[in-house]
């Protein structure tokens, strides 16, 4: 008597069995951007731009890319720094700094970071302390700083504060040369917030 179709069809029924009782994945949380989500961005891509001419950002890239990228710090070392030492604080606090924290506050929270790079990738200043003290080699320092051309990012979900944002990138450009980009500026946006349509007239 062959028993074969009867114990595949045991372990098969076991199988399904197996896969019932695991738990159902969650699916995978996505933004679409549409048109008009679109045209918003680039709205904010203009308006990142005129920040990245302030007169104290440019300076400040002017004046780092004059010193050079601090002695022995790589993204190992710059990993290790608290988020309120001496030494990131420097960034948060110079003029270059405070022009960013102003315009971010003036969003309501639509900003929700801001870095600016100077020339080999390294921050000048920001709101808050960055993952990489370096970013040359990513596609948001050099497209826009290779480029002169605003870069945009994919949509990411952020777990902690259960919303979407999205990087824009765009170049600080040379005060003497304006077809030359001496660093870069980068702000994340909100999504979540961007796409909630507009409260009603009172």
């Amino acid at each position: 008597m062959n028993t074969m179709p009867r114990v595949c069809g045991v372990l098969g029924f076991l199988g399904a069995l197996a896969l019932a009782s695991l738990p159902a994945q969650e699916p995978q949380k996505k933004f679409t951007i549409t048109p008009e989500v679109q045209k918003q961005l680039d709205v904010w891509k203009s308006e990142t731009t005129r920040w990245a001419a302030d007169k104290a950002v440019v300076e400040g890239v002017v004046a780092q890319n004059a010193k050079g990228p601090i002695a022995g710090m790589d993204d190992k070392k710059w990993k290790s720094l608290k988020r309120r030492s001496a030494e990131i604080e420097a960034f948060q606090k110079n003029a270059a700094a405070q022009v960013l924290v102003a315009a971010a506050a003036k969003t309501n929270g639509l900003i929700s970071e801001a870095f600016l790079s100077a020339a080999k990738g390294e921050k000048v200043a920001f709101l808050e302390k960055t993952s990489s003290y370096m970013h040359a080699g990513k596609a948001k320092f050099d497209v826009p700083f290779g480029k002169l051309t605003a870069w945009q990012g994919e949509p990411e979900f952020d777990e902690s504060t259960q919303t979407f944002a999205v990087q824009i990138a765009v170049p600080v450009l040379d005060p003497k040369d304006a077809k030359k980009a001496i660093g870069v500026l980068v702000v994340g946006i909100n999504l979540t917030e961007l796409a909630k349509p507009p409260a009603p007239a009172k």
